[in-house]
């Protein structure tokens, strides 16, 4: 029996994990499950799977929810402390990072510390300290197993290669809700509207990275580090029917692709048993309804924060958690109805362009970079207000 803790149970992530253990009866103690705020969801959540922990990070809620469980041996914990606990259990032995953003860095680096496998579905983790993170992964004997869909198609594909005859990753992209639209359709765009992902169920934040073309871009960065190769070898192709979820091309000219229906616990389920794989009532893909897989080069001047983000990347050091950092508050605000949509990149831009590079950072250079962006990310929308 392999023992679980989900950080972010709550998210959409988080929840389809659940489902995939439930539906398949799968031999699995739940540890301990985190969320940010929600106490209702969690609640329940505790209640069905009875974990020995339950964290929120908002303390109010905490507060709440330990009312609310008060009949339960369930030891509910709060803050950046609690997160990292549950993150650390002895008895756990897989973790799944669904935490959305930079918050998800310290539990990732905390859980592999404590030699727990990581189950990886916050790529922010990666983009803003994967040199770090990996090293660590290495130095620990700890597994990165990424749940994204395009990450995991990679890394079943390269399964038993050698990593040397790679000759190039290539990432695929919906294209998001406004693909094909002009910079005067995107000047209007509202909030809902770039919320409706025509092939994806994912939270907010991720769905408006989709829409940006900025969650491709951070994929690039993820990409860079967990598969060991160069930016200039990885690439991004727009594929609208998400059927195909990423592809490896070797030196010897083969490529080997994933396919499938786009449904997240379908790599979920294959993090959960690698490595191993189980069988499923998933709906399967028919290729002959499907009938036509259609691939094209994305628009890099309507969407520009995919080649921000290859330009982080390049500069490296600590410009990648800068570019994070400015598009999470970028983000934020345009969900708060306090930017426009168009001005997220324009965001992005300036507090790039304003930073200067530490080189080789560590931890604590990394955190303050972080730091630094977000409030120059703040300064930046009010420009725009």
């Amino acid at each position: 029996m392999k023992t679980v803790t989900i950080l972010g149970s709550t998210g959409s992530i988080g929840k389809q994990t659940l489902e995939v253990i439930r539906k398949l009866d799968l031999e699995y103690e739940l540890t301990a499950l985190t969320a940010n705020s929600n106490v209702e969801v969690l609640a329940a959540q505790v209640r069905e799977f009875k974990p020995k922990f339950a964290v929120l990070m908002n303390e109010e809620a905490a507060s709440e929810l330990k009312y609310k469980l008060s009949d339960l041996e369930t030891k509910v914990l709060t803050g950046k402390e609690g997160l990292i606990r549950a993150a650390t259990v002895d008895q756990v032995d897989l973790v799944i990072n669904s935490v959305v953003g930079a918050a998800g860095l310290m539990p990732t680096l905390e859980a592999i510390e404590a030699g727990k496998d990581i189950g990886l579905a916050n790529k922010e983790t990666l983009v803003v300290a994967g040199e770090l993170v990996m090293a660590k992964a290495k130095e620990n004997g700890v597994q990165i197993l990424p749940i994204d869909s395009e990450h995991n198609a990679v890394f079943q594909a390269l399964a038993g290669e050698d990593r040397e005859v790679i000759e190039k990753i290539i990432l695929t992209a919906s294209g998001g809700p406004f693909r094909g639209s002009t910079k005067q359709e995107l000047a209007d765009v509202t909030v809902e509207e770039a919320l409706d992902h025509p092939n994806w169920d994912m939270g907010g934040k991720i769905t408006i990275d989709s829409a940006t073309l900025m969650n491709k871009g951070l994929e690039v960065i993820e990409a860079r580090w967990l598969f060991d190769v160069e930016f200039t070898d990885i690439e991004v192709v727009v594929h609208p029917q998400s059927i195909i979820h990423s592809l490896v091309q070797f030196k010897d000219t083969s490529i080997i692709a994933e396919l499938g229906l786009p449904d997240m616990k379908v790599p979920i389920q294959y993090v959960l048993t690698y490595p191993q794989r189980q069988e499923n009532n998933l709906e399967r893909l028919n290729l002959a309804e499907v009938g036509r897989l259609d691939f094209e080069e994305p628009d890099r001047e309507l969407f520009p924060c995919l080649d921000y983000a290859y330009q982080a990347g390049e500069l490296g050091g600590t410009m990648p958690a800068v570019l994070n950092a400015a598009n999470e508050v970028a983000v934020a605000r345009f969900l708060a109805g306090k930017l426009k949509f168009i001005e997220i990149p324009k965001v992005i831009k300036r507090v790039m362009e304003q930073h200067q590079i530490v080189e080789s950072p560590n931890l604590t250079e990394i955190l303050a970079a972080d730091s630094w962006a977000r409030t120059q990310g703040e300064k930046e929308v009010e420009a725009f207000c």
